[in-house]
């Protein structure tokens, strides 16, 4: 008997050294076990290879029994020992508990708290473009919880974007923008809900899409679209907030007829001369200027959302990064602007 415990010691040691699973050891040592009792149950008395395993099963049976109630012991401690499953605690308000931890920075603001993260929450907000200006106003639209970001834009990732659209990212090139900025936004917040639309805004779905959201956001980066985006924001009664960028400057507004504000075209009724206003490829654009406007955008979409402090109504902000210079001026509606005219008086 004491040959075939040493032999089954020895392949638990062989098992350990080559590092064979801790079951495989098992199954190897209770074959062993199990020939050892048939053997001393099938052979005749007096049998050499019985003899050599204890001559006798009932030892062998005893000594299985032993481990098969320690074994079971075992078990059952263990079983009593792990704690219970705990069912997740149901939502019962607006936030999982995670959501407070993410927002909590914002719930402690006097001019935010709670009332104004849940407007956060259930506000739908519009994205025209997901370049340089889209790319910051997205990311933190989606950190602060903004509940629902749509984002139209028709291009995909070229390498010379990355420079300064900071939403995207090398492996992106090649992508349309629209699904590399909803991977980053849900990969930075998962508790939000990303609507990308890989197209062209056109005059025929800008209306029936606008309506759709709360506040539209126009990150756009040529006239033609910043007008159809104003006309569009104007006819559907919807905030605009508007922002442009070139070389070393930019600058944002907020658009809103419908409180009396002015819109697009009271400012600028109609397009720049040939080259007065080149686009970013053609002048240029120091990498950081999209951020700061962008985010600055993002900014005002929160403050128009939740009502917190004094917006961009009626107010242009230009910013010259160049020199280091803020400066806003007073914009006022055109009882003559060829959009919004017909409105006034109707605020």
């Amino acid at each position: 008997m004491g040959l075939v415990l040493f032999l089954m010691a020895g392949l638990w040691a062989l098992g350990w050294a080559m590092k064979t699973p801790v079951r495989a050891r098992l199954v190897m040592i209770g074959l062993v076990y199990a020939a050892v009792v048939i053997a001393q149950l099938v052979l005749p008395t007096g049998t050499p290879l019985r003899v050599a395993t204890g001559g006798d099963a009932r030892p062998w049976l005893v000594l299985g029994g032993l481990v098969a109630v320690g074994v079971a012991y075992a078990y059952g401690l263990k079983r009593l020992r792990k704690p219970e499953a705990i069912a997740p605690p149901q939502q019962t308000g607006p936030f999982r508990e995670a959501e407070l931890t993410r927002y909590a920075r914002h719930i402690v603001l006097r001019e935010l708290g709670g009332a104004g993260q849940r407007k956060l929450k259930n506000a739908k907000v519009l994205v025209i473009g997901a370049g340089g200006l889209g790319s910051p106003a997205l990311l933190y639209l989606a950190a602060a919880g903004v509940g629902t970001l749509g984002v139209i834009d028709d291009d995909t990732v070229d390498g010379s974007n990355l420079q300064r659209q900071i939403i995207h990212r090398d492996q992106d090139i090649g992508t349309p923008k629209v699904f590399s900025a909803q991977a980053a936004m849900q990969a930075l917040n998962p508790f939000i809900t990303v609507k990308p639309y890989q197209r062209r805004l056109t005059p025929e779905m800008a209306q029936v899409l606008f309506a759709e959201y709360d506040l539209i956001l126009d990150g756009s980066d040529n006239f033609d679209t910043r007008y159809l985006v104003n006309r569009a924001a104007v006819a559907t009664g919807k905030p605009l907030i508007s922002g442009a960028i070139t070389q070393w400057e930019g600058q944002i507004s907020l658009f809103h007829p419908a409180s009396d504000a002015p819109c697009y075209e009271c400012l600028f009724p109609s397009r720049p001369a040939e080259g007065l206003a080149p686009s970013c490829a053609e002048a240029g654009v120091v990498a950081p200027l999209p951020g700061i406007i962008g985010s600055q955008m993002a900014l005002e979409a929160i403050k128009e959302i939740t009502g917190a402090g004094q917006s961009l109504r009626g107010r242009l902000m230009l910013h010259d990064a160049l020199f280091g210079e803020n400066r806003s001026v007073t914009v006022k509606r055109r009882a003559d602007c060829a959009c919004c005219g017909s409105l006034q008086g109707q605020a």
